[in-house]
């Protein structure tokens, strides 16, 4: 395993319904494999985000690690989504919304994830094909 990222890394909650189908989405659409994925919960990500000690991570924050740079909440969903490039990169305009606001609404969907689109009893087993873009 890599000490500090030197790949992108997308750290997410992996019982949650929104956070596993939006991984889904991202490895559809990475044609390029630039993005690795790890649980938040995993070995993997204690590791990672423990070099790191500047920021504070929660259980219901999407984790984003590219070049060295640490991204969280909805900077590291506007990262993401620049680094998918193609149309997809128009949405990086809502990077000129203040963090706060930004992250206010972050906030409000991660608070009721469950509620809205459920969890599952046990973390997504990746598939064979996909398997090796997971940190354990």
């Amino acid at each position: 395993m890599k000490t500090k990222s030197q790949q992108s890394v997308i750290f997410f909650d992996s019982i949650c319904n929104l956070c596993n189908s939006t991984v889904q989405f991202i490895i559809k659409k990475d044609t390029k494999n630039a993005f690795q994925f790890a649980s938040l919960l995993s070995d993997a990500a204690k590791i990672i985000l423990l070099q790191y000690p500047e920021k504070k991570f929660e259980l219901n924050s999407i984790v984003f690690i590219s070049n060295d740079k640490i991204y969280i909440k909805s900077s590291a969903v506007l990262q993401i989504l620049w680094n998918l490039g193609r149309g997809y990169k128009l949405l990086f305009v809502f990077w000129i919304v203040p963090k706060p606001i930004r992250n206010f609404v972050y906030d409000v969907i991660a608070a009721n994830r469950y509620k809205w689109f459920g969890k599952r009893e046990q973390c997504m087993l990746p598939g064979v094909e996909i398997k090796k873009r997971f940190l354990e």
